[in-house]
């Protein structure tokens, strides 16, 4: 039998090359794909590898409230959102990327671009902060571009706001970013975008009303979204502070002095306690919790008025007649008078050869014979230009000094002006001369180059009227603090022994100047309240240029203090009206904070035996009535 096999037939040729050239092209193919992976095309895979990772997001801790004494709130938090640049795969964003992000955030691009530059050097997991409070807009475009900028991510924070906008602003203050200088002093722990306190009681106490940052570690993919969570490290929040602010006397306060540019202080005079603090005109420190318009800062910074400035602590003016209770003190504790010291008033007085005028000359008449009382109740400048005569410039400085004026009180707000007495020692250092005796004359009423605070005078004032005690004003309790951790301002207050004749003698006047005839603060008398105090109209310029060029901002700068009671005072009043023309308009500013403070606590009127007993020991502060002659009740 034949066998056959199957012929042996081979594959052409050509097959077999057309087979060795599609494996050569695949390799060559799976090679070139190779190559343009890990070299080609390497760093922009390793940069999304690298977003694929572990992401550190900041938990931005709640500052703490500030609250009134009573625990009302005064300046508090809500949730908002911030915008951040993480930055681990890059360190700033490039610059054609800039012009993008300012655009859907609303940025000014040579700001962002500035941004950029500044932080450059800092460690690349340390996120950027681009804008502080994201609108509704910003949030979309962050949320709809992630493909586009997944170095964009929102974090929660917590937003300063100040329910009452502009009421107590001045002393508040406000927050802002931390500024480079911050960031760069030794030992410094801020990073670009943290949000300190910059002004008032936020900057004063930063520390306590700080709290400390928290970190959530979370799994993010090449687009920036989130996820999963790791580990969550939470927020430490600040400290709330209690302050001795009354915001009822605050109120009180701010609508009493209106639209008017001034300052009112009130003081509880047997603590030191700030019970209410005003400067007008005001601003929303609102406005600060997020980056201010540059428009509203132009605005704020080019005001003549200055709205940032806290006129309570800072307006450094001349206290006209207030300071003749100085000068009234340093005569008395010297022994140059006794307090039925009299001369006559014939409207002016001659001194070195130089005519005085008082302040009655423009009615064409005097305030005839004149004792202490009366000079301090009229406001007689005739007789306080002779007092400053007869002591000169060394006593008045020196009780000047003692009694507070000329240096800081001390209060726990930042920027506190010191004021100024001038001296002998003060001219030759500033004008190198020496003093001229004429000086003293104008000294003597509060005028030339004498300069106080609203807070140095309701400060003098209330510790003349308490005896000689002098304690330190503050806003923050002690006690507080130092369950805080926090070491209390080590500045203490004072003590000036004054004697019983010379204390008595000046309530009086400054009760006669409230509740007598011919009393310059006759304004201030408020039903079933005592009240004492004192009148201050101050001149900004000569009378010959203010008589001359007649302008407005030359116009008087109108002052009262006034206390209450008179016997053992619960509360001192200073209130300030910048170019008020007269004291008069001051006066019942003090008034209405003096009556808010006794209606809150007395509540309902007391029976008609209490007030009678009330006056009884009143009435022991009452001179004798042989000098007391009515005059009309307008005056210094």
């Amino acid at each position: 039998m034949e066998v056959r096999f199957p012929s042996d037939e081979r594959p052409p040729a050509w097959k077999i090359a057309l087979l060795q050239y599609v494996i050569a092209v695949s390799f060559l193919g799976l090679l070139s794909g190779y190559w343009r992976l890990q070299i080609g095309q390497r760093q922009q895979y390793m940069d999304l590898a690298e977003r694929n990772r572990i992401r550190n997001l900041p938990v931005i801790a709640p500052r703490g409230r500030i609250l009134d004494r009573e625990g009302r709130v005064l300046a508090d938090n809500f949730p908002a959102f911030s915008v951040l640049l993480m930055r681990e795969s890059s360190a700033t964003l490039a610059p054609e990327r800039v012009a993008g992000v300012a655009r859907g955030l609303q940025l000014d691009p040579v700001e962002l671009q500035h941004l950029m530059e500044r932080t450059a050097k800092l460690p690349r997991f340390q996120p950027v902060l681009l804008k502080q409070s994201a609108t509704l807009e910003d949030i979309a475009f962050v949320e709809s571009h992630r493909l586009e900028y997944p170095e964009l991510d929102l974090i929660q924070v917590q937003q300063r706001l100040y329910p009452k906008h502009d009421v107590a602003a001045a002393l508040l203050g406000y927050v802002g970013e931390v500024t480079e200088e911050m960031i760069a002093k030794p030992g410094s722990s801020y990073r670009p975008g943290d949000v300190v306190g910059k002004f008032g009681i936020e900057g004063e106490y930063n520390q306590v009303l700080s709290g400390r940052d928290g970190m959530r570690r979370v799994v993010v993919n090449s687009r920036g979204q989130e996820m999963g969570s790791l580990t969550t490290i939470n927020a430490l929040p600040g400290n709330d502070l209690r302050l001795t602010l009354d915001l009822d006397l605050q109120m009180a306060a701010e609508v009493s002095l209106g639209d008017r540019a001034g300052a009112v202080v009130a003081l509880n005079p047997r603590t030191g306690e700030v019970l209410a603090m005003v400067s007008h005109p005001s601003f929303d420190p609102n406005d600060f919790a997020k980056r201010i318009d540059p428009t509203e800062w132009n605005r704020l910074t080019n005001d003549p008025l200055k709205p940032l400035m806290n006129k309570a602590i800072q307006a450094q003016l001349a206290p006209g007649s207030v300071f003749k209770v100085v000068t009234a003190t340093a005569a008395l504790e010297t022994g140059t008078i006794k307090p039925d010291f009299t001369l006559h008033c014939a409207g002016a007085v001659t001194i070195y050869d130089h005519l005085y005028h008082d302040w009655v000359w423009e009615k064409h008449r005097g305030h005839g014979t004149v004792d202490l009382h009366r000079a301090i109740r009229e406001s007689c400048d005739v007789y306080f230009y002779t007092l400053g005569k007869m002591l000169g410039i060394e006593k008045l400085d020196y009780f000047a000094n003692r009694l507070g004026l000329g240096e800081r009180t001390g209060i726990d707000l930042p920027a506190e002006g010191s004021g100024l007495m001038p001296s002998p020692g003060w001219v030759q250092r500033a004008f190198k001369r020496k003093w001229w005796a004429g000086e003293t004359i104008s000294v003597a009423i509060g005028q030339g180059a004498v300069s106080v605070t609203p807070l140095q005078l309701a400060y003098m004032i209330g510790g003349i009227a308490s005896g000689g005690f002098f304690p330190r004003p503050h806003l923050a309790f002690r006690d507080q603090l130092r369950v805080l951790g926090v070491d209390p301002p080590d500045k203490p207050g004072r003590d000036l022994p004054l004697s019983d004749e010379t204390v008595a003698a000046l309530k009086s006047g400054m009760w006669g100047v409230v509740n007598e005839g011919g009393g310059t603060g006759t304004a201030a008398r408020c039903p079933g309240i005592e009240i004492a105090g004192k009148t201050g109209t101050a001149q900004v310029v000569s009378s010959e240029l203010q008589e001359f060029a007649k302008k407005s901002e030359f116009n008087t700068n109108a002052w009262f203090v006034g206390y209450a009671p008179p016997d053992k005072p619960e509360i001192v009043v200073a209130a300030l009206v910048m170019q008020g023309g007269h004291s008069a308009v001051a006066v019942p500013i003090a008034r209405d904070v003096i009556k808010a403070y006794f209606d809150k606590k007395l509540g309902p009127k007391p029976p008609a035996h209490q007030m009678e007993t009330q006056v009884r020991v009143l009435s022991q502060l009452r001179p004798n009535p042989a000098l007391q002659q009515p005059t009309p009740a307008a005056g210094r």
